[in-house]
């Protein structure tokens, strides 16, 4: 079992998913759980092509996201 950081982001009017170590594999889907769900799946069928092409499986080499509180300068707070 490989385990692979995903990256959702909110878009207008849904979801959107990428792997940062998996370039080219994304999704969408209209709530978080739909699009987590797509990107399992798109890993999969991703993953299982790079498999029956012979290529090497990518390594995993992001571990971690987390949000980060950051203080902006009181110019960027007065133009929001």
């Amino acid at each position: 079992m490989h385990k692979y950081l995903v990256i959702v982001e909110k878009a207008e009017n849904n979801y959107s998913a990428y792997a940062p170590d998996v370039p080219g594999c994304i999704t969408t889907g209209r709530t978080i759980e739909e699009t987590l769900s797509n990107m399992r799946e798109a890993l999969q069928l991703h993953l299982e092509v790079t498999v029956e092409d012979g290529d090497p499986l990518p390594e995993a080499y992001s571990v971690h996201a987390e949000l980060v509180d950051v203080d902006l300068p009181a110019t960027a707070t007065a133009r929001s």
